[in-house]
């Protein structure tokens, strides 16, 4: 593979998106939508990738490092955009241009431009796809021996001749090109055309006068070359990229019971003989072991779950669960949370902040924030750590091997020592030594004939 330099136009403004957020910042599957053309470009191993940016700078601190930000001065074209990038391209690099909105592209698809550009030693080597309906696509013109003449445009009426609309090979706005000549061809772009803009395909002709050799390399999955104007067509591209996620993750091993209703944005890991049932979501830097099970109705966000967890119906963001511990259903993990092996937070719990030491359980109905529980602990229902005064949050210790009776409030700083008893509804307030019963509530007292007195009383 020779040197190669990817430039990334990405300064539109995709107004038909009709949303404050810029158009090349839309998530699609855990990554902004020029994330995509982005990672092909360096997953095919591109020396350089540029990105073209407005005047705004949206992009500005929002692209992975090492890529490169430039400038388009003005929304002068396709053309102009790549001028602003002219500085950063070398003569003798093979530079692929990629519009910032084609997230469905491959390292792949790039590789195999610009093998085929090197083969013919050509000044610029067009993707082109041939599709049944291809209007509102530039129609690609080739000459008797099959070398591209240039590109027509179809934007509006007038610009292309019948036989010429008649042509099903269409640009795909994605070239290869030689370096030098490229810089060469940019300066005679002109924008003597209905829009007034300085077109990228208009070099072709050029690139021709001058003696140079122009080909087309054939994208025969046209999917690839999908761009994205509107919400519309970001959800098509959406439901493609999904499925290209799920069939992934299913030949490396992983069960996924319902694709249809299974969200798994790009880059997360999944270990063999997980199964992900119906309804689950996996988003951000989630990564999970091997032999889960998850869901049905789960969400995993920025989560990581070890060997062979369960957790049905549950809401993770931020926790890390080890091996062989159970979830849900119906639990919270929020951010800071560790649940350690074989632990368990159960029906109706939450759980932030805290460390859950190995073995130990909190079964259901409790609040547990800014804790460090022991192993072989068993916290009984409805167990609370109140952990915030108004003003500063406090941790509470709980030792190993305790137990905790229900409706159990730890009122912290508070630390429960190895081997310790709460007896049931009580409010701890201060710290339980090893070994002992804190009781912290009223005595018991009953009233002989309420009930008689309470009716007697009653209008």
């Amino acid at each position: 593979m020779p040197t190669v330099t990817a430039v990334i136009l990405a300064a539109g403004q995709g107004t038909r998106m009709r949303s404050q957020l810029p158009k090349m910042l839309h998530p699609l599957c855990g990554r902004a939508l020029v994330g995509w053309p982005i990672a092909a470009a360096l997953e095919a191993g591109a020396a350089r990738v540029v990105v073209v940016d407005s005047p705004a700078k949206t992009l500005e601190g929002r692209l992975p490092e090492g890529v490169r930000c430039v400038v388009q001065p003005e929304p002068d074209g396709t053309g102009g955009a790549v001028r602003a990038a002219a500085a950063e391209i070398e003569q003798d690099a093979t530079v692929v241009v990629l519009p910032g909105d084609v997230p469905l592209i491959t390292a792949t698809a790039i590789e195999e431009l610009v093998r085929a550009h090197a083969k013919h030693d050509a000044a610029a080597t067009m993707l082109t796809m041939t599709l049944d309906d291809p209007s509102g696509y530039g129609r690609v013109v080739r000459d008797d021996d099959g070398h591209v003449e240039r590109v027509v445009e179809t934007k509006t009426a007038g610009d292309a001749t019948p036989d010429q609309l008649a042509i099903h090979e269409v640009n795909s706005s994605i070239f290869a090109f030689d370096g030098g000549a490229l810089l060469a061809a940019l300066q005679e772009l002109s924008p003597d055309n209905a829009q007034g803009e300085l077109y990228l395909p208009d070099v072709l002709p050029a690139l021709r006068a001058a003696g140079r050799t122009v080909k087309a390399h054939e994208l025969h999955d046209p999917d690839l070359a999908l761009g994205i104007n509107d919400r519309v067509q970001l959800a098509l591209v959406r439901t493609i990229a999904q499925a290209r996620i799920h069939e992934a993750h299913g030949r490396a091993g992983v069960t996924i019971v319902d694709p249809a209703s299974t969200l798994i944005d790009v880059g997360i890991t999944i270990g063999e003989d997980t199964r992900i049932e119906p309804s689950s979501f996996l988003r951000g830097t989630t990564k999970i072991g091997r032999g889960c099970t998850v869901g049905p109705l789960t969400t995993l966000i920025d989560a990581t779950l070890h060997d062979a967890v369960t957790i049905p119906h549950s809401y993770v963001v931020g926790a890390e669960i080890e091996s062989k511990a159970t979830v849900g259903p119906f639990a919270y993990l929020r951010p800071g949370t560790v649940l350690r092996e074989r632990s368990k937070a159960g029906t109706f719990v939450e759980i932030k902040n805290s460390d859950v030491g190995r073995g130990s359980k909190v079964p259901h109905l409790s609040y547990i924030g800014d804790a460090d529980i022991g192993e072989d602990t068993n916290l009984g229902a409805a167990t609370i750590t109140a952990n915030y005064d108004g003003v500063a949050k406090h941790r509470t210790t709980i030792g190993d091997r305790v137990r905790t009776g229900v409706d159990t409030t730890l009122v912290a700083p508070v630390t429960v020592e190895d081997d310790a008893y709460t007896a049931a509804n009580s409010a701890i307030t201060k710290d339980v030594p090893p070994g002992a019963l804190a009781v912290a509530r009223e005595r018991q007292t009953n009233v002989e004939g309420y009930a008689d007195r309470k009716r007697r009383d009653t209008p």
